[in-house]
Parts: structure tokens; sequence; C-alpha cells
């Protein structure tokens, strides 16, 4: 598996420029044979989630929702930048999380759904996909475009009603004047934004400063950055400000769980926005992932 040898040390035992570490190989040099198959399997879940992997999804978000262009495009979250930088621990679960892992996460919190077993192959693949556009990187350095760039605290605090105005001039012809998204037919066109279809209560875009960070270098596609900070933060707090699944780690009581997993400025979980209270398991849809499952 020659391409798992990282290109930077190639390039310097053969004394020539190393090939630009934030630009991943096209898709059209995957390798032929199993290497390639199993990297050709991984981008077919990362693209086309539902389809792909239908047993561990439980939305209608794909990967490549917030790993944009098939985890390639510098600032959202591209795999190229994180792969390298695993096993690392994590607060979230406060333990070391291997790769794998990190994608398991995703599939409980960001797709709503059941964790693929680790050693699988359906995270064997995503692992070969993410491995094989991280063949330029350095082991252990965390690459500029890594994750999402940071954010600027807002001018003024955010606020649901300037969000909505937001929305409806900017997001509402991608995502639906209600946020539940456009579909063709049972084709997703694009993602829900909140409701029973979208990402839950324990997903990283739930948190509003990620949001935010990820909207204003993101967002609107083809034209990203025309959002003021002011209005990314705005925006993303409306988002948030919406029913959505429940945390797959609430168990019964809905104060403690914002105490253990929701302590932050950014969150909006467990408190009451237009009279509804956020995470109520009365009026919250439910988490996919089987009982008794270790976070």
């Amino acid at each position: 598996m020659r391409w798992r040898f990282p290109l930077l040390a190639v390039a310097a035992l053969a004394g020539i420029a190393a090939a630009d570490p934030a630009t991943p190989p096209p898709e059209t040099a995957i390798p032929a044979g199993p290497d390639g198959d199993a990297i050709r399997r991984g981008l077919d879940i990362i693209t086309n989630t539902r389809a792909a992997a239908p047993q561990y999804v439980g939305n209608d978000l794909r990967c490549t929702n917030c790993h944009l262009d098939a985890g390639r495009t510098a600032g959202a979250a591209p795999l190229w930048a994180a792969f390298g930088n695993f096993p690392v621990w994590r607060d979230k679960n406060r333990r070391m999380n291997s790769f794998e892992k990190r994608v398991q996460d995703c599939f409980i919190y960001s797709i709503n759904g059941k964790p693929p077993p680790l050693g699988g192959e359906v995270l064997l693949a995503v692992s070969a996909y993410a491995g094989w556009l991280a063949q330029s990187q350095r082991i252990g350095v965390s690459p500029p475009g890594r994750g999402f760039p940071a954010i600027a605290v807002p001018p003024l605090p955010p606020n649901d009603a300037r969000g909505r105005a937001v929305f409806t001039e900017t997001c509402a012809a991608c995502h639906g004047e209600d946020g539940q998204g456009l579909r063709d037919g049972d084709t997703i066109i694009n993602p829900p934004l909140w409701g029973k279809a979208s990402y839950n209560w324990g997903a990283g875009m739930a948190q509003v400063d990620k949001a935010a960070a990820f909207i204003r270098a993101n967002m609107p596609v083809g034209n990203a950055g025309t959002l003021s900070v002011q209005q990314a933060w705005d925006v993303a707090w409306y988002i948030d400000g919406q029913t959505r699944p429940q945390d797959p780690r609430f168990a019964g009581n809905l104060p403690a769980t914002r105490a253990e997993h929701h302590n932050r400025q950014w969150s909006r979980y467990a408190t009451r926005v237009a009279g509804v209270m956020l995470g109520d398991p009365a009026t919250t849809p439910p988490h996919h992932v089987p009982p008794g499952h270790d976070f």
C-alpha cells in the first residue's frame, strides 16, 4: 500500500519539492486493486451516507454536508487535515480516541444514527479514504485548514430575530423556508438544519460557536465569506434555537444532561425559546443509538 507512505518523506529523500499538503490527490489518482476499492468505498460512504451505510443512518444528512467536497475543503473539517492527528484526547467523551472512534461519534451525533462497529468494513473504508487524502501530511501536526477557521466574538449578543432575517434572506433558498432542506422525490438535495431529520443535540453543529464558524467560512455555497461575523452568529443562534433530535447521552433528566454535557455559553440545549424547552423529551424527536452504548 505505497500510498500510505507520506509524500513529504518521499520528497525529502528524493530531494524534490513536496506536493502542496493542502491539496489532496484527485479522485482520478485512486489506485487500482483492493486498496483502491476500499478508498472508493470510503468516498461513497462520505458522499452518499444513507445509501452506502443505511443501517447506521438516522437522518437526512451526509458526511459531506459538514466535510465539504467529500472532506477535501480546507476550513470545512477536511479529512486530510484530521487523519494524522489521531489518536487524540477528546474532552467530549473523556478518553483517547482513534480515528475510527471519532467517525463513530459522527454517526451517533451528526448522522443521528448507530455507530458502525470498530474494525468493521464501514469504518475501515472511511479510514482508508481519509488516509489516502492525508498522504502528504505530517503525522501529529495540525495543518492550516484543519477544522473550521476561528471566528471573532460577535459585536452584539446573537439574536433570534436578526438570525431569522439572515436565514430567510440567505439560507432558505437552499435549506427551505422551514429549515427542512430541499428534496427531489427521494433524493435529498440540501440538508435539513433542524427537525427530526437533522443533527441531534449532541452534534458539534448544535454548539452555536462551531456552527457560526462553519457558516462564516463556508456559507452560502458559492458566496462563502459574504456574511459578516454578526450575521454568522445570529443565524447560527437562530438555527440552533430550533427543535432537533435528542442528545443520545440524555438519561431522563434534562437539567442534569445540560449540566454534564452542555454547560457552556453557546449551547441552547435545555433553554426555553419561544415558549419551547429545547430538549424536552415530550417535544424532542428520539435518537437511534442502541440502549447501553458506551459513549
